[in-house]
């Protein structure tokens, strides 16, 4: 499917990665399907998901356990029904990123994961029930404590 965006111009995104959010990003309530756009450089982890029907609309998105190791959640049985999740393997997890001008406060959002069920292509961003996550983790303090 051929999507014309805002930042990445006009760009085919392959059926198998577009997604469909029964409801919404938080925030974007209104906004259900989007193509995950990968990126070209395999040493990067990040990613995007690109709105389809919203052309300005992508968010920077990461594999969390690529930055935090030990990062551990149980899904509830409400959000396994919804994405038919019958197996840990169909599910890719994504944390949304935010990019400010100082790149040393870099920072995924670990309290709301993006869960994509990778067979039948349902997504949810789930609000996890716990204080062990923020909103705003930091990546860079992250990589600075695997480091030592």
């Amino acid at each position: 499917m051929l999507v014309k965006t805002t930042h990445f111009g006009e760009i085919d995104i392959k059926d198998e990665d577009i997604i469909e959010f029964n409801e919404g990003i938080v925030g974007f309530e209104d906004i259900h399907r989007y193509g995950i756009i990968r990126n070209q450089d395999s040493d990067s982890p990040f990613s995007w998901i690109q709105a389809i029907e919203k052309p300005e609309l992508a968010f920077a998105v990461i594999d969390p356990f690529a930055i935090k190791k030990d990062y551990d959640f149980v899904l509830n049985d409400e959000y396994v029904k919804a994405l038919e999740i019958e197996n840990p393997s169909q599910v890719n997890v994504f944390a949304i990123v935010v990019v400010p001008e100082d790149l040393k406060k870099i920072s995924m959002n670990l309290k709301a994961p993006v869960i994509i069920n990778k067979e039948n292509r349902k997504a949810a961003q789930v609000i996890l029930d716990t204080d062990e996550y923020s909103v705003r983790h930091y990546i860079m303090d992250e990589l600075q404590k695997q480091e030592v």
